[in-house]
């Protein structure tokens, strides 16, 4: 499985990989314009991410943007909806607006608050099917 880890913060970034590495090919953005990128590089190899991990807030564009973007993309691709990327919202913010708008109007898979727990994340990821 090929995984996107998209956050700004170093230690919360080398956790997120340590925590996902034993599960697939790990590639790591800083910002949600470096995560754009990377989708696009990845579907342009044929070899599109099956999971990304965003954080809300990145420099130069949020994990907002970089989801709707993301989710625009992937319609323009003819991606279906069944093999569209499963997207986890991670963030410190825990905020009732923040989720409407990843899950609403970004169309995220799932929604993780900071510090992540390691057994939380795994339980959505089986839950939606990412892991068997």
């Amino acid at each position: 499985m090929r995984i996107l880890i998209a956050e700004d913060d170093y230690t919360s970034r080398r956790l997120m990989q340590k925590l996902l590495a034993p599960f697939g090919e790990c590639d790591v953005a800083l910002n949600g314009a470096e995560a754009v990128a990377a989708f696009e590089a990845a579907h342009a190899e044929g070899r599109p991410y099956r999971l990304i991990c965003l954080d809300i807030m990145m420099p130069e564009m949020d994990g907002q943007q970089a989801l709707k973007i993301l989710r625009r993309r992937e319609g323009e691709l003819g991606v279906a909806p069944r093999d569209e990327a499963r997207v986890l919202m991670t963030t410190a913010l825990d905020q009732p607006r923040d989720v409407i708008e990843a899950f609403y109007r970004g169309g995220c898979t799932d929604y993780l608050v900071k510090p992540i727990d390691k057994q939380e994340l795994l339980d959505k990821l089986r839950e939606h099917r990412v892991l068997a």
